[in-house]
C-alpha cells in the first residue's frame, strides 16, 4: 500500500500523523488499565513504560495499515 498524504481541514499532513494521534487515546486506555490493575506499582520506569506502550501500538497501527 502506498501512504498519501491526508487532506485534513484543507492541509496536508502525512498519514503517521493521523496515526500518531490515534495510538495516544489507545496508550491512555492502556495506562489507565495498568493503574487499576496495580501493574504501574511494579514498574521500574512508568515513564519509559508509558513510551514504550505507545511505540507499541503506534507500531501496530501503521503494520495494520500497510497490510490493509
Amino acid at each position: 500500500m502506498r501512504f498519501a498524504e491526508i487532506d485534513l481541514l484543507g492541509v496536508y499532513v502525512a498519514p503517521i500523523f493521523v496515526m500518531m494521534v490515534a495510538a495516544w487515546p489507545v496508550v491512555a486506555v492502556i495506562e489507565r488499565v495498568a493503574v487499576r490493575v496495580g501493574v504501574m506499582r511494579h514498574v521500574w520506569h512508568p515513564s519509559l513504560f508509558l513510551m514504550s506502550a505507545y511505540v507499541i501500538v503506534l507500531s501496530s497501527i501503521v503494520l495494520a495499515v500497510a497490510w490493509w
